[in-house]
């Protein structure tokens, strides 16, 4: 599993979030846990594999926000207390 982190500009309130949030869907429809966040300017999801980042800054573009960096990395599941 793999966590994409995404550096973005220009993101002021809820709305732009979810705005941001679409525009990663429809780019990358594999992607999973779409979060955004306007106060920290990055949203975040995890895919299966590693996305293919192809057209998410132009999508994203599209909306009028700003991708300032783009990071995917390998994710581990986090275990529920150590027992699974």
């Amino acid at each position: 599993m793999f966590k994409t982190v995404l550096k973005i500009e220009g993101m002021m309130c809820g709305m732009c979030e979810a705005h941001v949030n679409d525009a990663i869907r429809k780019a990358v429809p594999e992607a999973q846990k779409v979060t955004s966040s306007h106060t920290k300017g990055e949203s975040s999801f995890l895919s299966e594999t590693e996305p293919k980042l192809d057209g998410l800054k132009e999508e994203i573009d599209k909306t009028g926000y700003t991708v300032l960096s783009v990071n995917t990395e390998a994710y581990n599941k986090k275990k529920f207390l150590g027992l699974f």
